[in-house]
């Protein structure tokens, strides 16, 4: 096998893997579209919840056009490869292209608005606490969700135990906070229990990005290198494919 079939064998597997993923992100998206009365309702029921919350409910949108984004990015390299269509490898390379400067572009935005995405997660806790204090342990559907959150992140609240002081559940068990904010105790949750063994939800989820951040930049510069290095091998093909022909 020469450089050029090798080439073509790459560009057909490398798509073959895009094409297979976009079709199950695609999936997830229409499921979540499908799916989403539940969590209408939830953000529905959040007062004084910021209104840029409502993004959240777009990302079916998102997952759907990712999906079909990468189905065709995945069908041109396919095909362009085993028909030798110059056509669809041009087309794929300038596709990858858009896609590689809206990804530079993004992290320019991100670091430029990083205020801006911390007053949002301000306005997001002041809204949280509200609603616990007002909703927990009386709303079936938020005490659920709140529960699920807790127990999967082993945390306690949006913030602190505090943040159960004066809620529902808080006055219907003698001022006892939920289990989840005194893993492991074996006497009732009281202040001075869950103040030592309990860590608010945000804290944990922040602790958490931190903790991998060096993956997640890996993960952006191997996206990054593999865009590149699909760029390369489009315009190699192409221009084979040119010469050949010529």
């Amino acid at each position: 096998m020469g450089c050029f079939g090798f080439l073509k064998v790459m560009m057909f597997a490398f798509n073959g893997i895009i094409f297979l993923a976009g079709a199950a992100i695609l999936g997830v998206g229409i499921w979540v579209k499908v799916d989403s009365g539940s969590i209408l309702s939830f953000i529905g029921k959040i007062e004084d919840a910021p209104k840029e919350l409502g993004q959240v409910l777009n990302v079916g949108y998102l997952l759907i056009a990712l999906g079909a984004l990468l189905l065709v990015i995945g069908f041109l390299g396919c095909c362009g490869a085993v028909k030798e269509s110059r056509c669809m490898l041009l087309l794929f390379f300038i596709i990858i292209l858009l896609v590689f400067i809206a990804e530079v572009a993004g992290a320019v935005v991100i670091l430029v608005f990083r205020p801006l995405a911390d007053e949002l997660f301000t306005k997001f806790g002041t809204a949280a606490v509200k609603n616990i204090k007002k909703d927990f342990g009386e709303n079936p559907d938020i005490t659920g969700l709140w529960n699920s959150t807790m127990s999967t992140l082993k945390c306690c609240g949006f913030y602190n135990s505090s943040d159960f002081v004066d809620s529902p559940y808080y006055r219907d068990h003698m001022e006892r906070f939920p289990p989840q904010c005194c893993p492991g105790s074996s006497i009732p949750c009281n202040q001075a229990v869950a103040n030592t063994t309990s860590t608010g939800c945000f804290m944990k989820i922040k602790q958490l990005i931190d903790d991998n951040t060096v993956v997640i930049v890996g993960v952006a510069l191997g996206i990054a290198v593999l865009e590149i290095c699909a760029m390369v091998v489009s315009m190699s093909l192409y221009c084979r494919i040119k010469s050949t022909r010529a």
